[in-house]
């Protein structure tokens, strides 16, 4: 599903992610975790092509991917979410899966149609799913933080994504709602086949959900396996997990 091959990134000589390797097989669920500045953001803005990598190559499906603009990456069926919660503040819980549904579907110019009669039926069914229905109405921007991440998740699905980046997807949240996000996860990934790639720093989660674990330090990919690989590492717990 993903083939991250040797990327490198430098900014003014600053090695910033370096010689980073790793393979998603489908519906596998893999966390990136790492100390703050290790460059988990920058690895997920590199493979969703916010960022032109200095060196290396990402495949989707075995397509190279490299360098492409976000929107054709989102277009192949690569979703994503965002360190800090990005969404429409001044539409409604509605409006916003209903603008993603319009732009996955290239029906945003299309001078003849009323954009407030389109994927209707879409949109509610999908924000049943998430547990927004009842705040349909309301502004996305007045939600709380929870709500907002959940909006922001239901903007990646409505593209029909085959993986799904997220960056740090319960940050922020009161334990009652990382709970529910998790399980919502979970299930959706389950439901729909998804390939999950998260970032994430509460380790009860990383633990609870991943398959795999790829460990980031200094930029550089120190470790990744399994769960009880990762815990026994003696480098990953000097350098995070902490203990000897």
């Amino acid at each position: 599903m993903l083939d991250v091959r040797d990327l490198k990134k430098s900014f003014a000589g600053f090695l910033a992610v370096s010689d980073v390797s790793f393979s998603l097989p489908p519906r596998a669920v893999m966390a990136i975790i790492g100390p703050n500045g290790a460059g988990k953001s920058t690895l997920f803005n590199l493979i969703t092509g916010h960022i032109v990598p200095t060196a290396g190559q990402v495949l989707h499906k075995g397509a190279d991917i490299t360098g492409a603009a976000p929107h054709r990456i989102c277009r192949r069926g690569i979703g994503r979410s965002f360190q800090h919660t990005n969404i429409f503040p001044r539409l409604t819980v509605f409006e916003c899966i209903q603008a993603a549904y319009i732009a996955h579907h290239r029906r945003g110019t299309d001078f003849w149609g009323r954009a407030d009669r389109l994927y209707r039926d879409e949109t509610m069914a999908l924000l049943e799913r998430l547990g927004l229905a009842d705040k349909a109405d309301e502004l996305a921007g007045a939600l709380s933080h929870g709500n907002q991440k959940q909006i922001e998740l239901g903007i990646a699905l409505a593209s029909d994504p085959d993986i799904l980046l997220l960056d740090e997807p319960t940050a922020g949240m009161s334990a009652s709602e990382t709970r529910e996000t998790i399980q919502l996860l979970r299930a959706i990934a389950e439901e729909r086949g998804l390939t999950l790639l998260f970032t994430e720093h509460d380790m009860e989660v990383v633990f609870q959900v991943a398959e795999r674990i790829g460990v980031l330090h200094q930029g550089r990919l120190i470790a990744e396996g399994p769960p009880a690989d990762i815990r026994a590492d003696a480098e990953v717990r000097r350098v995070y997990l902490g203990g000897h």
